[in-house]
């Protein structure tokens, strides 16, 4: 006889003895979303990402923190607007990736991979999901990546020197300068960053001066009244290197560095902080109306004022928690008004 069918499914885990509740739920979407999330943010080599990549290449690529890339990249194009002779063809686009390259992936890259070399200590502190305080990534691995992204970007220096004919390798200099400047940033015995003054400044005039005047060389003459201008506009920089300050403040301490966040207390330095940035935005402001770049000045004080909004609802507020959204919010506006100031000089043809 055979037996009607149950009303009840049959479970095959259940047929094989298995216990239902040792079958895992898959996981709701916003933790899917949340580990996505700080997968991106590790690889991008961002606050608050979580450890566990595993792959190389993927941990050599968070050594050189990709997101700091962007400002030293828009640097070269304020540079190749102020220069007044960029021409929109095939050639000089590529010319000016090859630079974009040079400042960005490969000497930023370089930077980066120092830095986390030399404050490995400090990591183990703050953030020891870094790659080298949590041991995914042996010293010699990042010893050869320090050197090959240093040979590669003055090799590329070089070739962009030779393309614009230069008689004076004027970019392979700029490159060895800022090289150099980035070791005695990170590196003992000067170590700038021990010194929130000079090494928020290096780093300051690292980010805005030194791509600007690669991309000003490569189309046009350098000439002293960029340098000085953009040395001023890099006082500002100056303001964006002390939000960076405000994550590490714990570690800074245990380990003695003089940053400004350690040395003046947190609220008198985020106070620093965003008068740096407002105070010499508006003097470059002043500057271009002296040269009568009336509408670019009238640009960029429309720009500064969007930063001075987001100061006092995130930064001012709150800068120990606030900083990375403040920096999103209240950054746009500051690099649109570096391309405003670059296309001022340029018209101005100065």
């Amino acid at each position: 006889m055979v037996e009607p069918p149950s009303s009840t499914p049959v479970n095959d885990d259940l047929d094989q003895g298995l216990d239902q509740s040792e079958v895992a739920p898959a996981p709701a979407p916003e933790v899917v979303a949340a580990r996505q999330g700080d997968a991106a943010r590790q690889l991008l080599g961002m606050k608050g990402a979580k450890a566990g990549e595993t792959s190389i290449w993927k941990i050599r690529l968070q050594l050189m923190k990709p997101i700091t890339w962007i400002p030293l990249i828009w640097g070269v194009v304020c540079g190749a607007a102020s220069s007044g002779n960029y021409r929109w063809n095939l050639e000089y686009v590529l010319i000016s990736a090859a630079c974009m390259l040079l400042s960005g992936p490969l000497l930023t890259g370089y930077t980066q991979t120092l830095n986390d070399f030399y404050d490995r200590d400090i990591d183990a502190i703050n953030e020891p999901y870094r790659p080298i305080p949590s041991g995914v990534i042996s010293i010699p691995q990042v010893v050869t990546q320090i050197l090959v992204l240093l040979v590669g970007g003055i090799a590329v220096a070089y070739s962009l020197d030779r393309w614009a004919g230069h008689s004076f390798p004027t970019i392979t200099a700029l490159a060895l300068g800022g090289s150099l400047v980035s070791y005695i940033y990170s590196a003992p015995p000067l170590k700038l960053k021990q010194n929130g003054w000079l090494g928020n400044y290096a780093l300051g005039a690292s980010y805005i001066a030194l791509p600007w005047w690669a991309g000003h060389a490569l189309f046009g003459t350098l000439t002293w009244q960029i340098v000085v201008l953009t040395l001023f506009y890099s006082l500002a920089g100056l303001g964006i290197a002390v939000v960076n300050d405000f994550k590490s403040v714990e570690g800074d301490r245990q380990m003695g560095l003089k940053s400004l966040p350690v040395m003046f207390g947190v609220t008198t330095a985020a106070w620093i902080c965003v008068l740096a940035i407002d105070i010499f935005q508006g003097g470059v402001a002043a500057y271009l109306m002296t040269i009568h770049q009336n509408l670019y000045a009238v640009l960029l004080v429309l720009l500064i004022i969007p930063q001075i909004t987001f100061q006092d609802m995130y930064f001012l507020r709150n800068p120990l928690e606030n900083d990375v959204k403040y920096q999103a919010s209240a950054q746009p506006f500051l690099v649109l008004g570096m391309l405003v100031t670059g296309l001022a000089l340029g018209h101005s043809a100065l």
